[in-house]
Order: C-alpha cells, then structure tokens, then sequence
C-alpha cells in the first residue's frame, strides 16, 4: 500500500490483552497524534467508543500492530491482534493493514519519560502509554511507505 490521498488519514491501533490504543496518523505530515485508549474487558473491544472515534476522525485505513517475537516470530498476541484486524475491518468496511509493533511499547514508554521531564506530560496521563505505542505503529508505517512498501503486511495476509 503506498501514500496515496485515499489512505492519507489512519486510524491505528495497539492491541493489547487489556486496553486497546488508538492514535491516528497523517501521510501528508508523517506524524501520529494519540487519541486514547479503550478497555477490553475478556477480549470484547468497546466498539461503542471505537465507534465514536471512527466517526469524529474519519479515517481512509485502518493500522493494527503486529506483535512479534524479538525474532520476527508470531506470538499468542499476535492472534488477538489478527482477530481485531478482521473484526474492525468487517465493521467499518475499511481497508486495513498489519504493522510489525516490535519495541513499540518501550519506545512509547521513553516518550513519555521524555515528555513527563519536559513538563508537558503527568504521571496520571500514564494509561495513556498504550495510545502512545500506537503512534508509534502509526509512524513507522507512514515512514515505511516514503521508504519503500515491504514492511506493512495488507490484511489479505491474515
């Protein structure tokens, strides 16, 4: 998939076993923006809330990071994160692709330690750790994509 104006706004998302993080992202600037995170409670994703984020945001794509073993194994999460993929992109009828998610978490954890030493982020805003790793899958895709096309994985894939 490559940076064409019908995929220039994304929604993407970090699957986690408790809480799913969602930012979306722009290919026109390459950047992502957090916007929070939804509970799952026993695997059930609050569609309501996601939702109303699909509505207010309007997205072109859909992003679901991948994760993977430090090997580039599959993992059990990786499962979950495929289940979502097929359920959201079923939902919304929107075209949705896989990005690798590895170190995703802990490079969201240094931005916020970076941020939190500038002043401009809270211990409290700390949940919000799982929206960050989704900017993070947000902006490695959108940099994959000014890099060449191989490391995103379209959801025919699944």
């Amino acid at each position: 998939m490559s940076a064409t104006p019908e995929h220039s706004r994304i929604l993407g998302f970090d699957v986690g076993a408790r809480w799913l993080g969602v930012a979306c992202g722009s290919a026109l600037t390459g950047l992502g923006q957090p916007l929070g995170v939804l509970e799952t409670r026993a695997g059930a994703v609050d569609w309501a809330g996601l939702d109303r984020m699909l509505r207010e945001w309007s997205p072109d794509m859909l992003l679901v990071g991948l994760p993977l073993t430090l090997a580039g194994d599959e993992q059990p999460a990786s499962a979950r994160a495929r289940a979502f993929a097929l359920a959201a992109g079923a939902r919304y009828r929107l075209p949705v692709a896989l990005q690798d998610e590895r170190g995703s978490s802990r490079e969201a954890s240094a931005r916020f330690a970076q941020a939190r030493r500038a002043g401009v982020a809270r211990r409290r805003q700390a949940a919000n750790i799982d929206a960050l790793a989704a900017v993070v899958i947000v902006e490695r895709y959108l940099g994959s994509l000014a890099q060449f096309d191989a490391v995103s994985h379209p959801i025919e894939d699944l």
